[in-house]
C-alpha cells in the first residue's frame, strides 16, 4: 500500500525526531531526511505529501548555513518550523537578524490573523528556542502572530500553502502544538491519515517477503521488547524460513536466561537455538574499561556466535535485529552528532557476511509496543522495560568480570523487587543498578570496608530521546539502600540518580 507520506528534513534541530513522532501520531506515515540529502532525494524519488522543515542550531546569516534551493519545494506544502520558517523568509525575500537577546522558554502568543493556521488556539502559550528572529515577512506572505519579543512568530502564504512558526509545536511545552500539526496536516495539506499499526504489519510483511525471497533469517532475539516483536513479525512473513537464536553473553539480569527461552518456547512457532557464549564474551572483555570499545566488541562477539551457528542452522544468508531509530539516532546520522555506539548499529564488525534486516529501524519504542500488541504478543512481553542489547556490560563502569556481574544482578534484583512488591513500578519506563569503577570508606562490623558504591536510576520517558528520574519516596530508597549494602557481597554505598535526559543518557555507559 503507497501511504501519504511527510519528509521532515532535518537541520540538525534537537526535537526532529519528535516532529516525526507527532506526524506519525496523527496517522500520517514521516520519515527524517537529512537537508544534505534533501535536494538528491525530493528529485529522484515519489514526492512526499507535505514537507516540514525543522530547527537547528546554525544561523541562516552564517556563510555555509545549512540550506535547501526553495525550488525543491515548489507545488509541495511546506511548514518551517524555528530555524525553518527563518531559512523561508531568508530565502524567499524577507528580513531575518540575530535577536539582542536569545528567546527560550514560554512565551504567550498573540494571534494577528483569525482564520489562520494558528487562529482560535484555546491556549496561546508556545515553547521558544531561538537567537534569530524574523522581523519581515517575505512578499506574498502574512504576519498572523506574534509574541511580547518576537514580531513576527508566525507567517503564512495560503496561495503557496507555504507556513512558518518561530515556536516549537512538537513539543509538548506547547499545549496546542498538536492542534497546529493538525491543521497544517489535515487542513491545508488534505492528508486522511491511513498509516497504522496494522498498515505497518501489512507493509512490512511485503517488504520483508520481496527482500528475503525463500532464503532463511536468522533472528537475533534477547526476550526484550524489540528483538520479542521483530522475530514475531518475521516469523509471521516467512514462517519456518525464521530460527530464533538466543546467545547467552552472561551479561543478562538475574534469572533472565531462563525467563527468555520459557517465553519464546512458549509464544513462538520457530524452533529456538540457546547459545551460550559466557566464557567467550568474558574472555573477550577482559582488562577493558572504555565504553566505546565494550560496544564494539560486544557486537562483534554477537555476530562471530551468529554466524559459528549459521551454516548449522542450514545455512541462513540473513541476521535479523530489533534495531530501532533511538538506536539509530544516538549512534550518529548525517545531522546528528554520536552519542554512543549501538552494539547492533555502529557496533557490527565489517567482516560479517550474513546480511541484516531490521524492519523496525524507523519506529519509536511506543510504536514497537503498539506493533506487538497487534501481532498478539502478551502483555508481559510488550510492557517489558526496556534492556540494553550489551546488558550489564553497560551497566558496569570499568572492566566486566562474573564477580563484578553478579553485584549488579543481586543489586539490580533487589532494587526491581522492590519497586513491584510497592507498587512502585507502574509508569516506569526504565530502572536499573549499576556499578561504579571507584571505592569508598565505610563500616561494617566495627571494621573498616573498602568497596564498591552502586547507584540506581528510575527514569520515566515516552521514546528513550528523553527522560526524568522518578520521584520514588524516600523509605523506600532507604529500605532498598539497607538490602543491598547488607545483602550484596562487596557494596557498602548506595546512590540514587536524579539526573534527566539530556543532560545525562538513560544509561550510565
Amino acid at each position: 500500500m503507497v501511504h501519504q507520506k511527510v519528509f521532515v528534513i532535518d537541520f540538525g534541530g534537537q526535537y526532529s525526531q519528535l516532529i516525526v513522532r507527532r506526524v506519525r501520531e496523527l496517522g500520517v506515515y514521516s520519515e527524517m531526511i537529512a537537508w544534505t540529502e534533501a535536494e538528491a532525494k525530493l528529485a529522484t524519488c515519489e514526492r512526499p505529501s507535505a514537507i516540514i522543515l525543522s530547527g537547528g542550531p546554525r544561523s541562516v546569516l552564517e556563510g555555509q548555513a545549512p540550506s535547501l534551493p526553495m525550488e525543491c519545494l515548489k507545488g509541495i506544502p511546506t511548514l518551517g518550523i524555528c530555524y525553518g520558517m527563518q531559512l523561508l523568509a531568508h530565502s524567499l525575500g524577507g528580513q531575518v537578524e540575530k535577536a539582542d537577546d536569545r528567546e527560550y522558554g514560554k512565551r504567550e502568543l498573540n494571534v494577528t490573523k483569525p482564520g489562520s493556521l494558528v487562529g482560535g488556539l484555546t491556549q496561546a502559550q508556545v515553547w521558544m528556542s531561538h537567537g534569530d528572529q524574523v522581523l519581515q515577512a517575505p512578499p506574498g506572505f502574512d504576519t498572523i502572530a506574534s509574541t511580547e519579543s518576537c514580531p513576527v512568530a508566525a507567517i503564512e502564504n495560503r496561495a503557496q500553502n507555504t507556513y512558518g512558526v518561530q515556536f516549537h509545536p512538537e513539543v509538548s511545552h506547547t499545549p496546542e502544538g498538536k492542534t497546529i500539526l493538525r491543521r497544517f496536516l489535515f487542513d491545508r495539506c488534505g492528508l486522511h491519515g491511513d498509516w497504522t499499526s496494522e498498515s505497518f504489519i501489512e507493509d512490512s510483511i511485503e517488504l520483508i517477503r520481496q527482500e528475503v525471497g525463500d532464503k532463511r533469517v536468522l533472528c537475533a532475539v534477547s526476550g526484550g521488547v524489540d528483538s520479542s516483536v521483530m522475530a514475531a513479525l518475521m516469523s509471521r512473513a516467512l514462517g519456518d524460513q525464521v530460527t530464533c537464536v538466543f546467545v547467552n553473553h552472561g551479561l543478562l539480569r538475574k534469572n533472565e536466561a531462563e525467563q527468555v527461552i520459557e517465553a519464546f518456547s512458549s509464544y513462538f512457532q520457530p524452533r529456538l537455538v540457546v547459545i551460550d557464549a559466557r566464557n567467550e564474551f568474558f574472555a573477550a572483555l577482559k582488562g577493558v574499561t572504555d565504553p566505546e570499545a565494550k560496544r564494539k566488541i560486544i557486537g562483534a562477539e554477537f555476530v562471530r556466535a551468529f554466524e559459528a551457528h549459521a551454516d548449522d542452522l542450514k545455512g541462513c544468508d540473513f541476521l535479523a535485529q530489533g534495531t530501532l531509530y533511538p538506536d539509530v539516532i544516538e549512534s550518529g546520522s548525517a545531522t546528528a552528532a554520536k552519542i554512543k555506539t549501538h552494539h547492533n548499529v555502529g557496533g557490527l564488525p565489517d567482516w560479517m557476511r550474513l546480511r541484516v534486516i531490521e524492519p523496525l529501524r524507523w519506529l519509536f519504542k511506543d510504536e514497537v509496543r503498539s506493533v506487538g500488541k497487534n501481532l498478539g504478543l502478551p502483555e508481559e512481553m510488550v510492557e517489558r522495560e526496556p534492556f540494553p542489547g550489551p546488558g550489564l556490560a553497560v551497566r558496569i563502569l570499568g572492566e566486566v568480570t562474573p564477580e563484578r556481574v553478579a553485584i549488579v544482578q543481586d543489586a539490580d534484583w533487589i532494587f526491581r523487587s522492590e519497586l513491584r512488591s510497592r507498587g512502585l513500578h507502574r509508569g516506569i519506563w526504565q530502572s536499573y543498578a549499576a556499578l561504579l569503577d571507584v571505592k569508598s570508606v565505610g563500616v561494617m562490623g566495627d571494621e573498616r570496608t573498602y568497596q564498591q558504591p552502586i547507584v540506581l536510576r528510575a527514569v520515566q520517558s515516552e521514546d528513550a530521546m528523553t527522560a526524568q528520574a522518578v520521584a520514588l519516596p524516600f523509605p523506600a530508597l532507604e529500605e532498598i539502600a539497607h538490602r543491598i549494602v547488607n545483602e550484596v557481597q562487596g557494596v557498602n554505598r548506595v546512590l540514587y540518580d536524579l539526573t534527566s535526559k539530556p543532560p545525562a543518557t538513560i544509561e550510565w555507559e
